[in-house]
C-alpha cells in the first residue's frame, strides 16, 4: 500500500456551519449527559440553513456508572424524537437514533438492547472510559515509552471489536483517539502509518458498515476529521460502499459545523452520495452538485 502524504487541509472554506446539506447524522442533545441542547434548536436550524435530515444520536452506555449509563430512558427519548419529527414534518426529516458506547466486554448487552428496542439509525463508536487507559487521570502513564501503534491498541482493538459485531449502522469517529493522544503523537504519525488502519478498513468493508466522517475533529487542536481524508479515500478504494456525515453537536453553535468539509472529503474519494439505515439503499441523499462537480 502506498505510503499516504500529510492529511490536507486544502477545503474550499475554512470550516463553519453549513448550509444545503443533506444530513448530520450525529447529534447530542439535553437527554446526552454531555449536552443541554434542546431538540427544538437543531430543527430551527436545520430549517433555516437547508440541512434536510437529522440523526438525533444521544448518548447510551452500558458501564455502570458511565456518564450516559441510564442517563435518559428509551420512551423519553423516542418520545421527544418522534413527537419532534411530527411537527418538524415537511420541513425538516428527523430520525430517532442513538450512539452507543461499544465495549466488547458488554457486546451482549449492547446486542440484547438492540433487538429489544427499535432505532431509524445506531452509531456505534468507542469512547475514552473511566476505567480505561485514555481517562485524562492515566494517558499519561500509559503513553509513556509506547511507540504509535503501541498507544492506539487499545483503541482500535474495541474499535474492530464494534466492526466485527455487525450491530451498527455506522462506525463512529473511527480515530478520535487521536484527539487525546495529540500532546504525544500529531497527526502526521498516523498518516505515516496506514498499516494501523487497514485491518480495520477491510473489516469494515466486509461488514457493510458505514464509515462516517466525523467532522468535531475540525473544531479541535488536531484539525481534522475522524477519520481524515486519507482514510475515506482507502476505504472506497477497498471497496467501501456506505459513508455517512455528522457533526457531533454537543452545543448550539456546533450544529452542521464542517458538514461542507466533510461533504468534500466523501466526494473527493468518489462517493455520491451518504448512507443512513444500513437495511436501506436510499437515492435521496445524493451530494449536492457543487460537491460533485
Amino acid at each position: 500500500m502506498d505510503r499516504p502524504s500529510q492529511a490536507t487541509r486544502g477545503f474550499r472554506s475554512a470550516p463553519a456551519q453549513a448550509f444545503d446539506v443533506p444530513l448530520d447524522a450525529h447529534l447530542h442533545t439535553e437527554l446526552s449527559p454531555d449536552s443541554a441542547v434542546p431538540l427544538e434548536l437543531y430543527c430551527a436550524a436545520a430549517a433555516e440553513r437547508g440541512v434536510r435530515e437529522l440523526a438525533i444520536t444521544d448518548h447510551l452506555d452500558f458501564m455502570p456508572g458511565a456518564p450516559a449509563y441510564e442517563y435518559a430512558d428509551y420512551a423519553s427519548r423516542e418520545r421527544m424524537v418522534r413527537d419532534a419529527a411530527e411537527r418538524w414534518a415537511g420541513k425538516v426529516i428527523i430520525r430517532f437514533g442513538v450512539e452507543l458506547t461499544y465495549e466488547n466486554r458488554y457486546e451482549g448487552e449492547i446486542r440484547e438492547h438492540l433487538r429489544t428496542h427499535s432505532y431509524d439509525y445506531s452509531i456505534g463508536s468507542v469512547h475514552a472510559m473511566f476505567d480505561g487507559p485514555y481517562h485524562r487521570t492515566r494517558i499519561a502513564a500509559f503513553v509513556a515509552g509506547k511507540t504509535l501503534a503501541e498507544a492506539v491498541r487499545p483503541y482500535f482493538t474495541e474499535v474492530m471489536g464494534a466492526i466485527r459485531s455487525g450491530l451498527f449502522d455506522t462506525l463512529g469517529h473511527m480515530d478520535q483517539c487521536k484527539r487525546w493522544l495529540l500532546p504525544w503523537f500529531p497527526t502526521t504519525a498516523y498518516a505515516a502509518a496506514p498499516e494501523l488502519y487497514e485491518p480495520l478498513l477491510v473489516a469494515l468493508v466486509a461488514s457493510g458498515t458505514a464509515l462516517e466522517v466525523n467532522a468535531s475533529g475540525l473544531r479541535h487542536p488536531e484539525n481534522e476529521t475522524y477519520p481524515a481524508p486519507w482514510v475515506v479515500r482507502r476505504f472506497r478504494e477497498l471497496g467501501g460502499q456506505r459513508v455517512t456525515t455528522g457533526s457531533d453537536a454537543h452545543l448550539p453553535q456546533s450544529f452542521a459545523f464542517g458538514i461542507e468539509q466533510a461533504c468534500e472529503i466523501v466526494a473527493a474519494a468518489g462517493f455520491d452520495r451518504l448512507a443512513l439505515q444500513r437495511a436501506m439503499d436510499r437515492g435521496d441523499l445524493i451530494l449536492p452538485e457543487r460537491f460533485r462537480g
